[in-house]
């Protein structure tokens, strides 16, 4: 038996139909369609690991901003496109999934540093235990670590980006890292020190007075995160060097 064209395309129109209802539905019901990947497990928002009304000049409304829509808010979408990510298929364009893989790097870098940085936050800013020695071995002196440090901030004010102290695995040294973006990190490094210099860290109690902010960071560092930091990446590179 024969068919139009017209009745062949009636036919292909009402098949596509039913598959879309059917992907939406799945999509509504938070099940990927046939085929596709599961979906990690949801990150969720970790609280701060601190009292914001206790900070040295960065205010508690600054802080709460910083937490509540701009690291929050990359939680939100990492999960978003991880979600996404979960109904990719075999017939998905490349396309399509090179960008969702793109989205997914630059929240899940944000998601990181941004609890790297709060984390490394709270403390009373004291240079103590083992990183400050540390530091002061592999940059001549702790002063001149701080001087490199605080010059790579100031390279990234009025503009947004991170500045990291990693530990490098591959050279077996420290290096501060320079991130214009969340996708620019130490391909082998662990972060030992993060500090956020995008404008949304700093604008509203300093507005573009960076080094003011940089200044309020050093105040309020946790030199105790840092040494447990460090303590960590000492074991990894044993680890790696047996």
């Amino acid at each position: 038996m024969s068919i139009s064209r017209r009745e062949a395309l009636g036919t292909l129109a009402a098949v596509s139909g039913v598959w879309l209802s059917a992907v939406e539905a799945a999509a509504q019901a938070g099940s990927p369609p046939a085929g596709a990947a599961k979906a990690p497990a949801q990150h969720a928002p970790a609280p701060l690991p601190f009292d914001p009304k206790k900070l040295r000049g960065l205010s508690e409304r600054m802080i709460a901003s910083h937490h509540d829509n701009n690291y929050a808010g990359a939680v939100n979408n990492l999960n978003k496109v991880r979600d996404e990510l979960g109904r990719v298929t075999k017939d998905t364009p490349a396309f399509v999934v090179g960008g969702l893989r793109e989205r997914e790097l630059t929240f899940m870098n944000s998601v990181i540093l941004h609890e790297l940085y709060f984390q490394n936050l709270g403390g009373p800013g004291r240079p103590d235990g083992a990183a400050p020695s540390v530091l002061g071995g592999a940059f001549g002196s702790l002063a001149r670590w701080e001087e490199l440090f605080r010059a790579t901030a100031a390279s990234l004010a009025g503009g947004s980006g991170w500045v990291v102290l990693a530990y490098d695995f591959h050279g077996g040294r420290l290096q501060i890292c320079w991130s214009g973006n969340h996708t620019q990190a130490l391909a082998f490094g662990a972060p030992l020190l993060v500090l956020d210099m995008y404008e949304h860290a700093y604008q509203i109690d300093y507005g573009a007075a960076a080094s003011k902010y940089v200044d309020a960071f050093f105040a309020n560092l946790s030199w105790d995160e840092v040494n447990a930091r460090l303590a960590r990446a000492d074991k990894a590179a044993a680890l790696l060097r047996a």
